[in-house]
C-alpha cells in the first residue's frame, strides 16, 4: 500500500508572505518629494510657512526618511532651515 503525497502550497514558508505579494494592507506608499512635483528651483529662506513643515516643534530637521524629500531638495532645504536660523527668521531651539 502507497502512502498519500500532498503537495504543500506556496501561500506558506519563507519566501511568501505580506511584503511578497504586493497585496498587503500594510504596505506603505512610496513618498514623492515636495519639491519635485512642483519643479521647484530653489528653496526660498524667507519662505518661514513652509520650512515650519519640514521642522519639528523642538527645531530639528526632519530627515529625508519621514519627509519624502529627494537628495538634491533635503540639501537645499538644509542650506535654507540653517539660513533662516541665522537671519532669527526660525528658533534654533523649542521655546519652553
Amino acid at each position: 500500500m502507497t502512502t498519500p503525497t500532498f503537495k504543500r502550497s506556496n501561500t506558506q514558508g519563507a519566501s511568501s508572505g505580506p511584503s511578497s505579494n504586493g497585496d498587503s494592507p500594510f504596505a506603505k506608499k512610496r513618498k514623492s518629494c515636495p519639491f519635485t512635483v512642483i519643479k521647484a528651483e530653489t528653496i526660498d529662506y524667507k519662505d518661514v510657512e513652509n520650512l515650519k513643515l519640514f521642522i519639528t516643534e523642538r527645531g530639528k530637521i526632519l530627515p529625508r526618511r519621514i519627509t519624502g524629500v529627494s537628495h538634491y531638495y533635503q540639501k537645499l532645504l538644509n542650506n535654507a532651515i540653517k539660513r533662516a536660523r541665522h537671519m532669527a527668521l526660525l528658533p534654533f531651539v523649542a521655546e519652553e
